[in-house]
């Protein structure tokens, strides 16, 4: 494996560091490394200790140099491998955590879960030619350009497509969350993800429904979420399935939806599920920035306390209820009576009556619209 060694001090931590990290462990999966040699490739490439335990077998730590660890080991990073068996990956980096620990881990997790399994024969997800990709969703190419950028990326023409739109709210790289995010799911294998305009477009060829793919997607949210104690800067839109050729109409309702998406509460939006709703994308963005509702919680969210009083109003219009908001937010019901009664008394709303919650909730959505933009 040593034609493979790379190692992050070598490269810029930006967008091309993340694709070249994401490409070494494709390669690793692709040369079908043994899970030792997966483990020292970890820690070569993150050049500190990188350790990897299944249920039932014996720990493998090793050094950036290829020998063995030795002593206690001290976790400054760790992922869980899921289940089948269930594990976990790990780094030792003693000045703590790195800028590219996450994808490190994420991609070390996956390769291990492909790699641990004798067989194998489904691909990973993994970053696409960027203008093979934005050929198919672009709108000025012709069909035969379309179907041949399809064949390229080695996607089934013949075959209905659904495009995934993932997003990001911390900086993180879209596409690089994208990638852990869709191996994290499990049912999509072979997705193909690249970054257009800013955001990661991942076009899928699953069986199943908008529904599995969905809640294949929120499961894996969870799961980092539950691994991170965050929930995270991650919001997803799934478009509707179609035909390959008119991947362009999955992708801008994807996009869409991705716009409706509540990062930690209703990350993963799909376009069928909202409806009418679509009508608000509609209107102009600078109309809905001057409404006067959308204004006022501008206002709001910029004093002290209003970005928690405005993220209170968003669970409570979401679930309907006091105390199914202060579940959905881990705080007490009193503490959150006391926001909202802030929210009455800074907006002039009474949340008790129908017709003003359904003006917050539009205020709300419109607001969201408007920022992402």
């Amino acid at each position: 494996m040593k034609g493979l060694l790379l190692r992050l001090s070598a490269v810029d931590a930006d967008a091309e560091a993340a694709v070249r990290v994401i490409a070494y462990f494709d390669e690793l999966v692709a040369h079908r490394a043994s899970l030792p040699d997966l483990v020292r490739a970890a820690a070569s490439l993150a050049e500190c200790v990188a350790g990897l335990e299944r249920d039932g077998e014996q720990a493998l730590r090793y050094r950036p140099d290829g020998a063995r660890a030795q002593g206690a080991a001290s976790v400054s990073a760790a992922v869980d491998l899921g289940r089948d068996p269930a594990g976990r990956a790990w780094l030792e980096r003693l000045t703590g955590p790195g800028p590219l620990d996450d994808l490190v881990l994420e991609r070390f997790a996956i390769a291990t879960r492909l790699l641990g399994h004798q067989g194998l024969v489904t691909p990973a997800p993994h970053l696409a030619d960027p203008a093979l990709v934005e050929l198919v969703l672009g709108e000025q190419a012709s069909a035969e350009d379309r179907a041949r950028a399809l064949v390229l990326l080695g996607l089934d023409v013949g075959k209905p497509l659904r495009v995934v739109a993932v997003g990001t709210e911390d900086g993180r790289d879209p596409g690089a969350a994208a990638v852990g995010l869709v191996a994290r799911g499990g049912s999509t294998p072979g997705a193909r993800v690249a970054v257009v305009g800013g955001v990661a477009a991942v076009l899928l060829q699953p069986r199943e429904g908008a529904g599995a793919v969905a809640g294949s997607l929120r499961a894996a949210l969870d799961e980092r979420a539950r691994e991170r104690s965050s929930a995270g800067s991650v919001r997803v839109g799934v478009g509707d399935a179609v035909d390959g050729l008119d991947a362009r109409r999955s992708w801008l309702q994807a996009r869409l939806a991705e716009r409706f998406a509540v990062p930690g509460a209703e990350a993963v939006v799909v376009h069928r599920d909202l409806g009418s709703l679509t009508l608000l994308a509609e209107v102009p963005v600078e109309r809905l920035r001057a409404q006067d509702d959308v204004r006022a919680l501008d206002a709001l969210a910029a004093t002290p306390t209003g970005a928690a009083d405005v993220a209170t109003l968003e669970a409570f219009c979401r679930t309907g209820s006091l105390r199914q908001a202060a579940v959905a937010l881990h705080r007490h019901h009193s503490s959150v009576a006391t926001r909202l009664a802030h929210v009455e008394d800074a907006l002039g709303w009474r949340l008790d009556e129908p017709g003003d919650r359904f003006r917050a909730r539009l205020a709300l959505l419109a607001r969201r619209l408007a920022a992402r933009s």
